[in-house]
């Protein structure tokens, strides 16, 4: 089966999204199947990887965004498609890209979108107007669900919002973590005895609120826990975030981009606590990639986290995490770590790719009712 899979807003180095699409083409082509995967570039390109063939068609830079692109020329994808043939399409983008639902109606191929974020949550933080946020994602979500035979949602959270338009066309599928790379490993002697380390991993852009991370810093230094924090990743806060480190006089270091997955798994496995402030994850690899190191997690009680995380680590509401954080750290070293590796290894990417598959070789159903709604 060629499937043939569309992405927008994938980071140009790293990220969740990013990691997600090469780790479920490995596993289609494993499977056996041929997946195709279609993204913005700085020019085309087209090659085979060991995620299968990707195209790279050229795509303009969204402005302000960090280096994200996007795929606009809907008249040269739609050309593209209709060359590759398909035999099942799968989007992630249900903004820009929400339109190949309607080209794979008129051309016979199943085709589902996955939802990789929550537009009510994404909403409210552009515009926090008490029940606005909910009334823009319930009419652009009846529209996706309306385009597609399937919306795949990686977790229960992440359904809610279809769930709440009464969308009857949602498959769930977890996504997994490279057990094998993030793995626990030996604390340097040093290390053990130092002061509590936090770590921050991540894009440092606005939906992903960073800020809150020093938050959580400043409040535990004035409890008298003397943490530090290191924080990995780029983006277009960093210049903010350092300036208020340096005029608060917080322990940050900022290592920027992490090219090495090794260095990330290292980087995570000595901390004591990573800390995943955003409040719009449907998933959170991250957080996941952390567990599967041994280190336990304090997320935002917004987002699906708590979900994902379990047991494994502490929720927070508001911007201070703190609390969780105190919570971890009350928790005995070793049966804390040991937590954290026995919930990673219930998302291995095998089971993600199976689930994936499952939703492409059953025929969907498109959502009548959406459909009209729309």
């Amino acid at each position: 089966m060629r499937i043939v899979r569309l992405a927008n807003f994938v980071g140009p180095r790293s990220g969740g999204l990013r990691t997600a699409l090469r780790e479920l083409g490995a596993g289609y082509l494993a499977a056996g199947h041929e997946p195709v995967l279609v993204v913005p570039g700085d020019r085309d390109r087209d090659e085979q990887t060991s995620q299968g063939r990707v195209i790279m068609l050229r795509g303009p830079r969204v402005p302000l965004a960090g280096g994200y692109r996007v795929l606009l020329n809907e008249r040269s994808v739609a050309q593209l498609l209709s060359e590759l043939q398909p035999d099942a399409l799968e989007v992630s983008d249900r903004t820009t890209l929400r339109w190949t639902g309607d080209w794979a109606r008129r051309h016979g191929v199943p085709a589902v979108m996955v939802s990789h974020e929550s537009l009510a949550a994404l909403i409210a933080m552009a515009l926090p107007i008490p029940g606005l946020a909910r009334a823009l994602a319930g009419a652009l979500n009846r529209r996706t669900a309306g385009a597609y035979d399937q919306v795949v949602c990686t977790t229960g959270w992440a359904a809610a919002e279809f769930e709440r338009i009464g969308a009857r066309n949602i498959r769930r599928a977890p996504l997994g973590v490279d057990l094998d790379t993030f793995r626990p490993r030996a604390l340097p002697a040093a290390r053990a005895s130092a002061s509590p380390l936090l770590v921050h991993c991540g894009r440092l852009s606005a939906e992903k609120k960073p800020q809150r991370s020093l938050t959580t810093l400043a409040t535990l230094r004035a409890q008298g826990v003397p943490a530090r924090l290191i924080v990995a990743g780029d983006g277009p806060l960093r210049g903010r975030l350092e300036r208020r480190a340096a005029r608060h006089g917080l322990p940050v270091t900022f290592t920027g981009f992490l090219a090495g997955r090794d260095d990330v798994a290292e980087l995570l496995a000595s901390a004591d606590v990573v800390i995943a402030p955003g409040p719009a994850e449907t998933f959170g690899l991250a957080a996941l990639e952390a567990l599967a190191c041994g280190t336990p997690v304090v997320v935002s009680a917004q987002s699906a986290l708590p979900e994902v995380i379990g047991d494994a680590g502490a929720s927070v509401a508001g911007e201070d995490l703190a609390t969780g954080v105190r919570e971890l750290l009350r928790r005995p070293e070793a049966a804390r770590r040991a937590a954290a590796r026995a919930r990673a290894e219930m998302f291995g990417w095998d089971a993600a790719v199976q689930a994936f598959l499952a939703v492409h070789t059953t025929k969907g159903r498109r959502n009548d009712d959406v459909c009209r709604a729309r």
